[in-house]
């Protein structure tokens, strides 16, 4: 557990320089969302006003890194600031965070903030225990006696992601068995409930909020007044759709591969998007009533809200279905960040994790930054004053994937396990339909980031080296 009370010697190491009128920090964090899913960002299909006006009041980054394309492994990176190589989250079924780190909630604790959580709980433990004051609207595993057996999805499909999770109190006792157990149509309405309900209060202390949708991850069904807004036939293929994987990408026989038949169909992808943006477009409207509290309560003026995802999604891309790949469409994020010193409209390729928040927000906050947290701070992307942040970004996947991003667009992905390789070029081929891993030409460049992805995977104490 990230320990409640702190540790003498840790707590004297995390005296805050507070911040003069330090901002509420308001993060939204949705689960399984493409970065290419905003309509203002440039996809037409869909409709997201809300998150529109977040865009044209904000800075968002085209750059923004999820590392592991897992939730548990990217929650947790959020959660401690650190990698999960580090933290001793490393993507294998079991592993806990460390027990003596501190956690976002506990740094942000130490500079004056009510610490409040909202929703999707993926990691060991408990908010209360890993730095929330406060919490409500908790969905967590739990529930699995009231579950029903023979529930399924849209399409008829036997339902298994978050199955028997179910709402719960601060103590993980269950306590709404009423709301439905697992996933249900109007689940983003329930948590943007309980997040009006912590906002409402409007303490004389700054706050952080963290709001955790499980949308648009599976199971999906189309949330109530959506019905019939988003025709299968009128919604656009992936510019990478394919019918199939041309190789073993390390997943191929996984859990979210299987939530559709192979080959990917025409069909099948269109259909799976229109449900797919139709749980975007909902909760987009419940985050509109997120924010029209904060204006009514006069907050949002002083309130930083970050909007981004976990991770990404496939949904045919590539010949996928699931998350775990290193493509752009997954492992890139959407990422909107709006408030106090930030420039309406802005835009920036700046490489970002999103672990990179924790002390981000710590640096705004006036928190002190604990030792034991290894990214960086982009508060100075943030206000202007830089415009690049990681010269390089890694991914990893168990031990069948590992990937490098440059600051200047080129991408390498290694496949361990088959000993294959990919280079893409993001720049001329932002879609990675073109291989250059074995193209004379670029031998030098795919020797050279071999080189730093080894030295990167020694640094950070690959478990599979």
């Amino acid at each position: 557990m990230c320990f409640r009370i702190l540790p003498v010697l840790f707590f004297l190491t995390l005296l805050p320089c507070r911040a003069e009128n330090p901002p509420n920090i308001l993060f939204l964090l949705a689960d399984d969302m493409r970065p290419d899913c905003i309509a203002a960002l440039g996809n037409p299909a869909i409709e997201t006003p809300n998150l529109d006006k977040l865009v044209a009041r904000g800075m968002t980054f085209t750059r923004a890194t999820c590392s592991n394309p897992i939730c548990v492994v990217s929650r947790a990176e959020i959660l401690t600031g650190m990698h999960g190589w580090e933290n001793g989250i490393t993507g294998i079924r079991g592993v806990k965070i460390k027990p003596d780190l501190i956690c976002w909630g506990d740094a942000l604790q130490t500079a004056g903030y009510e610490t409040w959580y909202v929703g999707k709980w993926h990691t060991a433990g408990r908010p209360t225990t890993r730095g929330s004051t406060d919490v409500a609207g908790l969905f967590s595993g739990g529930g699995s006696k009231f579950w029903k057996e023979g529930q399924r999805d849209w399409k008829n499909f036997p339902i298994t992601g978050y199955r028997g999770w179910i709402f719960q109190d601060a103590t993980g006792k269950i306590k709404y068995p009423e709301e439905g157990v697992g996933v249900t149509p109007d689940i983003s309405e329930k948590f943007a409930n309980a997040a009006i309900s912590l906002i409402e209060r409007k303490p004389e202390k700054p706050w952080f909020c963290h709001v955790n949708f499980t949308a648009p991850h599976d199971p999906l069904f189309v949330p109530p007044g959506l019905e019939g807004k988003y025709k299968t036939a009128e919604i656009p293929l992936p510019k990478d759709y394919a019918p199939d994987h041309p190789f073993n990408h390390g997943n191929y026989g996984g859990r979210d591969e299987a939530l559709m038949s192979w080959p990917r169909t025409e069909e099948a992808v269109r259909d799976l998007l229109r449900v797919y943006y139709s749980v975007i477009d909902d909760m987009d409207a419940q985050i509109g009533r997120i924010i029209a509290m904060l204006e009514k309560t006069e907050q949002l003026e002083n309130t930083l809200i970050v909007f981004t995802a976990d991770h990404g999604m496939a949904c045919g891309s590539h010949g996928l279905r699931g998350k775990q790949n290193q493509y752009e469409h997954t492992i890139n994020v959407p990422f909107i960040a709006a408030g106090p010193g930030i420039e309406a409209g802005s835009k920036t390729d700046a490489q970002i994790y999103l672990r990179d928040l924790y002390p981000t927000t710590c640096e705004i906050a006036g928190a002190k930054i604990p030792a034991t947290v290894t990214a960086k701070s982009f508060a100075p992307v943030l206000h202007g004053e830089k415009s690049e942040h990681n010269e390089t970004t890694f991914g990893y996947f168990t031990d069948t994937q590992r990937m490098i991003r440059s600051a200047d667009g080129w991408k390498l992905i290694r496949y361990p396990k088959i000993d294959h390789w990919q280079l893409f070029d993001l720049n001329a081929d932002r879609f990675e339909l073109k291989n250059l891993a074995d193209d004379p030409a670029h031998a030098e460049r795919r020797a050279n980031l071999e080189k730093q992805l080894d030295e990167w995977r020694k640094e950070k104490g690959d478990p599979f080296l």
